[in-house]
């Protein structure tokens, strides 16, 4: 049965903020990683939608994926060009957005939602 909940938690709207800003940035990017990019961007859509249904396991997901995009940012000789000289400055904003603000978000918000779950499971003693 599908359960939604009332008010949903702060990491479903990063999940979903990181799904628009990721289908934004695929058409402006190498096509050669054009598979790639659909993978992860389906990677985000569907924890997205998980975490809005109100399912929790998957958010044990959110910080690995997220530590990897910023990892791969970072290790991308193209991306870190374009994010210091801003040479294509739309790229270098969606690259910066996408790729560390809203992934630190993420991990901030993934971990302050495992937190409070946590403490909502604790039986009172």
């Amino acid at each position: 049965m599908l359960r939604v909940r009332r008010q949903q938690p702060l990491v479903a709207y990063v999940l979903a903020a990181i799904a628009i800003v990721g289908a934004i940035a695929i058409p402006t990017g190498n096509p050669m990683f054009l598979d790639r990019a659909i993978a992860i961007e389906a990677a985000f859509t569907t924890l997205a939608v998980l975490t809005f249904m109100g399912y929790r396991r998957q958010l044990w997901a959110c910080i690995p994926l997220a530590v990897v995009v910023m990892i791969g940012n970072s290790l991308a000789p193209p991306h870190v060009e374009i994010m210091t000289t801003f040479s294509k400055p739309f790229n270098a904003v969606i690259l910066i957005t996408g790729g560390y603000v809203l992934q630190a978000l993420l991990i901030a918000s993934t971990v302050a939602e495992l937190r409070k779950r946590k403490k909502m499971e604790k039986p009172a003693a």
